[in-house]
């Protein structure tokens, strides 16, 4: 099985703007329409059974209309009985009010995880109101997928650096966080040296093939195969290229399944062993 489980999805009727917008402000291509007829046609083409859908809330008052959204893709595009489809998080920003009451509102909706993006939601994220929304989410059994290290798009922004995230887990300790782009993009020294070995899980996304094969593999092998998930933050990079990519890895088949999808299936289900 193959578990995408970074990618981005939005409303149909503002797709189109949002990419173009995107794409110019971090200089890169996208892969995809990013809407769900057009992911589908990616996982299609590239043999991914399930897609995360991360939303990511830019402001409070998009707090209900980005989870009603997500709930939507929920109801209509996830396959609960075989875990296929498009299964989409929640999304909350630090600011919002009643954090706990948001969060319990997120969790009685359904949804597995969350989304949180610092640079976007310009916080750091070993501020106190991260801290205190990655504590009840894990309270609550939700899984907290975050963006870590640099942003292409904000080129310098420096609001999830492996320190801070490092600051967080040993104030928190939650039992289900994981640090998208290997860690940190583009800060991936600095996760060897602080993130390796903490009880915390990396995806791949925007990842192979923007840091070395070498570098990437010994993580692998150092943090744990076990901890590592695949991603792709599609629609900026190519579901089918990046499968491809990871089965060509010096890695074992064990270790190549475990990244697909069993670590997936088994953070998902709440089960981190």
């Amino acid at each position: 099985m193959v578990v995408d489980f970074h990618t981005h999805i939005f409303p149909e009727q503002i797709a189109s703007r949002t990419l173009e917008k995107l794409s110019a402000m971090s200089h890169e291509p996208y892969y995809t329409g990013a809407t769900i007829e057009t992911l589908f046609h990616s996982m299609k083409q590239g043999g991914v059974d399930l897609s995360i859908a991360l939303p990511v809330v830019t402001a409070p008052k998009q707090f209900d209309s980005i989870n009603r959204f997500a709930a939507q893709v929920n109801a209509t595009y996830y396959d609960a009985k075989h875990h296929t489809g498009i299964l989409s998080f929640g999304g909350i920003h630090p600011d919002c009010e009643d954090y706990k009451g948001k969060l319990r509102q997120i969790a009685d909706m359904g949804f597995r995880g969350i989304k949180l993006h610092p640079v976007y939601q310009l916080v750091q994220f070993d501020d106190l109101r991260y801290l205190h929304i990655v504590d009840y989410a894990s309270e609550l059994g939700l899984v907290t997928v975050t963006h870590a290290g640099y942003d292409v798009g904000f080129p310098g922004a420096d609001f999830v650096s492996p320190a801070a995230a490092r600051r967080l887990i040993d104030a928190v300790h939650p039992e289900q966080l994981v640090l998208a782009h290997v860690g940190g993009y583009d800060q991936w020294e600095e996760v060897e040296e602080l993130l390796i070995g903490q009880d915390v899980y990396f995806d791949l996304a925007f990842s192979m093939g923007k840091m070395s094969d070498d570098q990437l593999v010994r993580m692998i092998r150092s943090h744990g195969a076990d901890r590592f998930l695949f991603a792709t933050d599609s629609p900026w990079l190519d579901q089918k290229e990046q499968v491809a990519y990871l089965d060509a890895l010096p890695l074992t088949e064990k270790e190549k399944q475990q990244i697909y999808g069993e670590n997936a299936m088994k953070l998902l289900q709440g089960s981190k062993k």
